[in-house]
Formats: structure tokens, C-alpha cells, sequence
């Protein structure tokens, strides 16, 4: 394969367009791309007919907009360019129809903002994610927003958040004398971790079809104990679709970099190259999209929920986020001169800043009823939300709060190897701490809290907004001292003294930390429930007023919308439950139970002899299924009592006190017996079957 020649062959890249279209429709276009610009007009009738034929040229029959609403997943309705006019068929795509469409505004979720009989939304062009094809239809980035232009989506609030962030970092920029810089950009690698199983095993689980996870299973027998899957040989089977996945993504220009076993049997990870945030929240859904569909062709099921297995390594998405220049330049790279250093440090304390202000409100978008459950495991850092830099950089921003000079060099360390044959190298400016939430890995920030199954649009405009905000802070500061150095050491010391709290360069697994961290006042969110009340707080519903991202009516259709799925979540792997254990796991229990009496009754009748351990087995079975169906009724009645909330704040806490509680119990006792009832009463694969077949 012709990798180069391969990539983005079934994108509407900028060469396409380039080639395709008129020089100054080109030009204006990517104007509008680069500026964050309104388009103008007559520019979309000109793409339209451009892109309608490169598409028809490559295979495409019909066109989607194609968007994200508050799912978490993409959406879209799929139209024909063939089109009826006086009788004879026509090839159709207008811009106006590459400009807006009209999706149904109330069957989404949208948190009071519309009623059933306000259907009326409007999907609108995204110019600045290009198009692609897509199984025979043209995919076009859109927003979505309602009749009234609230945002319905994931992408209007982040595109609005990138505007915001370039404003600010511009203004920042100025100081330091750079008027060449037209925009600042926001880049986005999201590593997304997956777990890839046998089909026939998946089929045969209602609860991995239904809830993507298991919500009954023992512990396997092999977990991760050895350390010996992470990194090791790809399993053919698995490797071919590594391979056929990356090669499907280059065609849809996502620049699969990266692919290897992760901490548990059957885990795995892909990484992407970094790019606009915009795109990258694109990509990512493309990527989870085709991982689904391209493993069902393989005889294999993706599972991207956070805890796809008890006890068992989860699988996150870490968001890897940075800040650049137009012209490619990182703003969060370390400098070589002293005003390069100064720059980096302003940008650097912005983030740290937004994180201490708003860590409530970061953690929140990284909740849900999935990653509850992954979240302070070992493969995850704990919901205390707190800042790695490394103590080199600590000990920079430490001395300058204390009075010291700000210097050209200090940042700068050489690794020195041990063997003579090694080459010596510049050695990065902080170590890499897998346990923290937020951490500083040379050039970027990993917010690790993110699961494997979520956009990253929401956790990502939430950076770029708490960025900004410090930003605009910071702005304030350097306007009324002129001196540019005496502004920034202004800023770093004020930013230290009043938010190093934040900064912990430990162990986040250590059982001192939650200790230390409640001494220091940090945010500790353990729950989906109470990360959502984050979102309404004034100074988080002021941020998103200020910059008008959100209205506080928004905000407050996006906290009901987190109570409703995790409430939506619960209930529907409840009820899961409660059809596996009716249909599935009782009457294997029963059979079992009967084959044992009749046996210990056999010894009795031909031998005359009571075997205890049988007696002892039958009492024990006996006393068991008496549990799970006093805790199945006990399930199915706190089912019935949460209908009666009124109030959706009080139906979740139900939901996370009573009903998890109910459904933890249900499942200790059905998983104590797994391991004694004999595999042809107990249809169900176990977790060590599906973990170690493929």
C-alpha cells in the first residue's frame, strides 16, 4: 500500500479543495477557516457543487449531516444527490443544503430546552472539519442547535471555546511583541483504549450487548498479575484488525499513529497524531465508530465501556491537550531564550491557574455512570483532581515565588546514559506520572480521567475555557505593568502563592494523598451525582455566560441531561440484570441444586451412607437461591420506587445509594456460585473465557 497516496483518499482535504475549487472561493474559504470568520454566501453554493462531484466521483450516492448531539455518540439522516424535477432524475446538492439541514430538535436529549411538539433544529456546516465518505455517503461536519439557536451538540460550545481561547492567547502573545500570530489553536491527541473479544462469546452475554459490560462474572482466573500482556505480541487475530483498522482511518485522514496491548488480556490501545481539537473530537468519533464495525466483520466485539469487567483493568481515553500558534509553534514547549521561558511560564501558569479555580467542574466532564467505576483503580487516576509538572518545573515556579530571577537556561537538563554506546540526549523537563489526572508531559497536559467510551468535546471546551479565562486574568495584569518581566513575575508568584495547592508531584495511589488532598481544600468528586452539581455553580455558570458559550439555560439542560443518563444507565442494567438472573442464572442454579439431591440421595438410598459435604452443598445452594431472590425482589421494588421521584437530582441519588447497592448484592452472591456450577447448567461464558479467546 501507498501510505502517502492512501491517506485522506476519501477526504475533502484542503488539496482537494485546492484543486477542485475556484482560487478565490479557495481563498475565502480557508479565510473563514483560519479566522474563525463567518462564511460568505455565495462561497457554499461553490463548495457545494465542488464537493457533490468530487464525492459522486468517488463512489458517494448520498450526503449526511453529520453531528454530535448530547449522546455522547454522532448522528445524522442520509439523503440522495438524486433529485425529481418535472418528472426527470436530477443530481441535487444546493448550498443551502450544504449549509444547513433540519433534523428533528426533540427526540434528542436536550434537557427541557425543547418540548415534543418543538421539533424544528438546524444542523449547520462546519467548515473548519473537512468532509469525508463514508460507506457511499458524504459525511459533513455540523452543529446542531434548536429552532432558538441553543446548542443541541458537542461541537458548538467547543468551536465557541476555540474562538475564545485564540482571542485571549493572542492578547498574551501581543505583550511579547508577536503581532505575526493570526490565530492560536488547540490541539487534541486522545488516546482511546478498547477491549477487543471473541463474537460468538459476546453474543451469548445480554449484559455485554445490552450495558457493554458484565454484570455477573468471578474474578478470572489470570487477570493482569504478571504484567505480561502490556506491550507484548500482538495475537494475530487481533493484529489484522489493527491493521485493517489503521488503514480504514487513513483513508478518513485520522492519522492512526499508534497500536499496542494494554494492561489487560484482550485490552488494547490506539493512538492518533495530534490536530485541531475540532477535528480531533471528529476523529475520535469516527475512530470509535469504525473500531465497532470493523471488529463485528472480524468476529469480534469492541468494548469501549470503562469497566467492561470486574476487577479488571478499565480502559480511558486520555485527552492530550495543547496550545500552538497558527504557524505550528507550542506554546506549551519549553523556550531556549529567557522571554521564550517567561512565555512559556505565563501560559503554563494559565493552566494551572484554571484547573485549581475550576477543578469541580473538570472532573465533572469526565462523569458518568461507566467511569464511577474505573476511576481510582490502578489504571486510573483517583477522582482527586490535582496537577503533575515534574519537580524541575516546580522548582522554576517555586524560586520565582520566592524572589528569584527568571533566566533563559534553566530549563534545560542534559540525560546523561551509563554505557558508552549510548548516546547522551535532552532530557525532558518533567517525568511522566501515570497516576495523575492532570499531568505535564514535556509539551502538552494529559487529563487522564476521561473514559474510554466519552467525546472529547465537552472535557476539552472546559480546557480551553478555564485556559482563557486565566488568560483574560493575566491580560489585565501585563496592561497595567508595563515592564514585562515585572508583569510575569508578578503573575507566576500570585498564581503560586494562590493556587500551588493544586501541584502534586507524588504517588495519587498513595492512601496518604486523600489525607493531604483534604488538608489542601482539593476537589474529590467520587460520584456522577454529586460531579454534576459542578456545572451550575455561580462561577462556572459565570465562565460560560462570560464567554458566551453557554446561557445558564444551557448549563442547566446539560446537568439534567447527566442526571438522566446516569438514572437512564442504571435502570436499564437493573433490568438487564433481573432477565439474566430470571431466565438464565436461577434455573442453571436450580438444576444444579436438583443434580446434587438426587445424587446425595442415591448415596443414601444404594449406599445407606449421608455424604456431609453433598448435605452441606445442598444447604449451602439451597440458602443461596433464597438470596438472590430475596435481593432480586429487593431490586425489583427500589426499580419500581424510583419511578415515583419527581425531581431528577433525587431519583439519581436513589439511584446511586439504593439501587446500586441492590444490584452489588444481587451480583456477590450469583458470582460466589459461578465457580461450582458446571458449564452445561451455567451457559453463560465466564470472564476468563472471554478474556483469554481471542
Amino acid at each position: 500500500m501507498d501510505l502517502v497516496k492512501n491517506f485522506g483518499s476519501l477526504v475533502f482535504s484542503d488539496e482537494v479543495m485546492k484543486n477542485h475549487l475556484p482560487s478565490e472561493t479557495y481563498k475565502s474559504l480557508k479565510k473563514s477557516i483560519e479566522f474563525f470568520l463567518p462564511l460568505e454566501p455565495e462561497i457554499a453554493s461553490v463548495v457545494a457543487c465542488a464537493m457533490k462531484d468530487w464525492a459522486i466521483k468517488n463512489g458517494a450516492t448520498h450526503y449526511t449531516h453529520w453531528f454530535q448531539p448530547m449522546t455522547g455518540r454522532s448522528a445524522g439522516k442520509h439523503d440522495c444527490f438524486i433529485d425529481l424535477k418535472n418528472g426527470n432524475v436530477t443530481i441535487k446538492f444546493s448550498g443551502s443544503g450544504l449549509i444547513k439541514g433540519e433534523p428533528d430538535a426533540s427526540s434528542f436529549p436536550n434537557g427541557g430546552l425543547r418540548n415534543t411538539f418543538e421539533a424544528r433544529g438546524y444542523t449547520v456546516w462546519d467548515c473548519t472539519s473537512p468532509a469525508f465518505i463514508k460507506d457511499k455517503t458524504l459525511y459533513i461536519p455540523t452543529a446542531f442547535c434548536s429552532y432558538n439557536g441553543e446548542a443541541l451538540d458537542a461541537k458548538t460550545p467547543l468551536l465557541k471555546s476555540m474562538e475564545v481561547i485564540s482571542t485571549q492567547a493572542l492578547k498574551i502573545l501581543k505583550y511579547f511583541g508577536d503581532e505575526k500570530t493570526t490565530s492560536v489553536i488547540p490541539n487534541v491527541g486522545a488516546e482511546q483504549e478498547y477491549f477487543l473479544i471473541d463474537r460468538a462469546k459476546y453474543e451469548k452475554r445480554l449484559d455485554l450487548k445490552i450495558c457493554g459490560r458484565t454484570l455477573f462474572g468471578a474474578n478470572p482466573v489470570k487477570g493482569q498479575e504478571m504484567d505480561d500482556h502490556y506491550c507484548s505480541r500482538i495475537k494475530i487475530k487481533v493484529s489484522d484488525f489493527m491493521k485493517e483498522l489503521d488503514e480504514r482511518l487513513w483513508a478518513f485522514g485520522v492519522c492512526s499513529k499508534t497500536k499496542h496491548n494494554e494492561a489487560a488480556p484482550a485490552q488494547h490501545e490506539m493512538a492518533p497524531c495530534f490536530e485541531s481539537c475540532n477535528v480531533a473530537a471528529d476523529h475520535n468519533q469516527l475512530i470509535m465508530e469504525t473500531m465497532r464495525v470493523l471488529a463485528k466483520e472480524k468476529g469480534l466485539a469492541c468494548l469501549l465501556h470503562e469497566k467492561p469487567f470486574f476487577n479488571v483493568n478499565g480502559s480511558g481515553k486520555h485527552n492530550n491537550w495543547s496550545l500552538s500558534k497558527n504557524n505550528g509553534t507550542n506554546l506549551l514547549e519549553v523556550g531556549k531564550t529567557k522571554e521564550e521561558n517567561i512565555q512559556f511560564l505565563i501560559f503554563l501558569c494559565a493552566i494551572i491557574r484554571g484547573v485549581s479555580l475550576h477543578a469541580g467542574l473538570l472532573r465533572m466532564t469526565a462523569a458518568h455512570a461507566g467511569n464511577d467505576r474505573r476511576l481510582g483503580g490502578n489504571e486510573a487516576p483517583p477522582s482527586i483532581i490535582s496537577i503533575f509538572l515534574g519537580e524541575h518545573i516546580f522548582s522554576i515556579l517555586e524560586s520565582i515565588e520566592k524572589g528569584g530571577e527568571i533566566t533563559g537556561d534553566e530549563l534545560h537538563e542534559i540525560f546523561v546514559t551509563k554505557a558508552k554506546t549510548l548516546p547522551n540526549f535532552l532530557k525532558d523537563n518533567s517525568d511522566r506520572n501515570r497516576t495523575s489526572p492532570f499531568a505535564f508531559t514535556g509539551n502538552k497536559f494529559e487529563f487522564r480521567m476521561l473514559g474510554s467510551s466519552s467525546s472529547i468535546s465537552f472535557s476539552t471546551t472546559v480546557i480551553n475555557l478555564i485556559v482563557a479565562e486565566s488568560l483574560e486574568c493575566f491580560a489585565e495584569i501585563f496592561e497595567e505593568e508595563k515592564d514585562l518581566e515585572k508583569a510575569a513575575t508578578k503573575i507566576i508568584s500570585e498564581t503560586m502563592r494562590e493556587h500551588k495547592k493544586i501541584i502534586f508531584n507524588g504517588n495519587n495511589y498513595s492512601k496518604t494523598w486523600e489525607d493531604e488532598a483534604k488538608k489542601r481544600g482539593l476537589c474529590n468528586i467520587k460520584d456522577t451525582v454529586t460531579a454534576a452539581q459542578e456545572l451550575m455553580k455561580k462561577e462556572n455558570v459565570f465562565m460560560f455566560e462570560h464567554f458566551n458559550v453557554f446561557s445558564k439555560g444551557e448549563c442547566e439542560a446539560r446537568y439534567k441531561i447527566a442526571l438522566y443518563s446516569y438514572c437512564e444507565t442504571i435502570a436499564i442494567e437493573a433490568h438487564t440484570m433481573l432477565e439474566m438472573v430470571g431466565k438464565e442464572i436461577l434455573p442453571a442454579i436450580n438444576n444444579h441444586t436438583k443434580n446434587v439431591c438426587d445424587l446425595f440421595l442415591k448415596i443414601e438410598k444404594t449406599c445407606g451412607l449421608q455424604n456431609k459435604s453433598l448435605k452441606n452443598e445442598v444447604e449451602f445452594l439451597n440458602s443461596s437461591i433464597e438470596k438472590i431472590n430475596e435481593y432480586k425482589e429487593k431490586l425489583k421494588e427500589s426499580l419500581k420506587e424510583s419511578e415515583n421521584f419527581k425531581e431528577i437530582k433525587e431519583k439519581a441519588e436513589f439511584s446511586r445509594d439504593v439501587i446500586l447497592k441492590n444490584m452489588e448484592n444481587l451480583r456477590e452472591i450469583v458470582d460466589s456460585l459461578e465457580q461450582i456450577i458446571p458449564k452445561d447448567l451455567l451457559k453463560i461464558p465466564s470472564i476468563t473465557e472471554i478474556l483469554h479467546k481471542v
